[in-house]
């Protein structure tokens, strides 16, 4: 039981020993048996693999670990749960177990459960669709996703397809811009966005992509208005890369150098936070 960190249920246990000899070790101190039907080769403190098997090996039949719990398992980073994640089918029988957070699916097939993977768990566009939905805060479901996209753990073209594979969920809208913002860049919004905005105060539409041509490079400006001086950076998601970021870093700072005004906003202000962005414009071009 490599596999499972020392975990395992009461088939796989007595299928390595006797049930007089399983139930001894239990007795006897030396293993544990933190939910029923499963038992542990140890009676420590459990590791957060250990309580992620426990977890679903205490589950009905056909679950899987899901959510943050099953990205941790992909090599996601950055956000955890207090208790392992669990995704049941729909309609099984309940557990007494509390050291878990249950869901219930009515899709837990090949399409969103890879079949070789240990232990058993979404796919990580499955996993990220559903972390984001169980979420409250929008703020939260849009770090997910785009933190999923940053660590490399899904292509956005993939979240894209398992998102019209799910149908309607909390946030969905909300994770469609966020697979937008996950291309980055201006070329990432709708036409509709950034122009209504500037249309609501009056302002010329700007020159798009314009090229900055130096020494020691080429440097493309999302949006520059000559008659106010004035550049607009639009980031659609935090730097793929550290030396990406740097490099972008060190070319607003160019563009400061050469005399040009700039504005740095996301996409995700310009769609969610729209008065403190046209308060922001407003005040540099007037």
């Amino acid at each position: 039981m490599i596999e499972q960190h020392g975990v395992m249920s009461r088939t796989q246990a007595l299928s390595l020993l006797t049930r007089h000899q399983l139930y001894r070790l239990v007795w006897s101190g030396r293993w544990a048996n933190p939910a029923r039907g499963v038992f542990v080769n140890h009676t420590g403190p459990l590791t957060p693999a250990q309580r992620d098997w426990v977890a679903l090996l205490a589950a009905p039949r056909g679950s899987v670990l899901g959510g943050l719990t099953a990205l941790t398992h992909d090599s996601f980073t950055s956000f955890r749960t207090a208790k392992p994640v669990v995704v049941s089918p729909m309609g099984a029988t309940p557990f007494a177990y509390d050291d878990v957070e249950m869901h219930w699916s009515t899709c837990i097939d090949s399409r969103d459960v890879h079949p070789l993977r240990l232990p058993p768990r979404t796919r990580p566009a499955r996993s990220v669709i559903d972390a984001a939905s169980w979420e409250r805060s929008p703020k939260r479901a849009r770090e997910i996703v785009l933190a999923a996209a940053q660590q490399g753990i899904v292509a956005p073209s993939t979240l894209r397809e398992a998102l019209v594979r799910r149908g309607a969920c909390r946030h969905r809208g909300l994770m469609v811009e966020s697979c937008l913002d996950a291309a980055g860049g201006i070329q990432s919004l709708p036409e509709r966005d950034f122009g209504q905005l500037c249309r609501e105060l009056h302002l010329p539409q700007p020159d798009r992509q314009v090229v900055l041509q130096r020494a020691d490079g080429r440097y493309y400006l999302d949006a520059w208005w000559a008659a106010f001086n004035l550049a607009v950076e639009v980031h659609g998601i935090p730097h793929m890369q550290v030396e990406q970021w740097d490099g972008d870093l060190l070319r607003l700072n160019e563009v400061v150098i050469d005399g040009r005004r700039t504005l740095v906003f996301s996409s995700y202000a310009i769609r969610r936070h729209r008065d403190v962005v046209k308060d922001q414009l407003r005040r540099s071009t007037s």
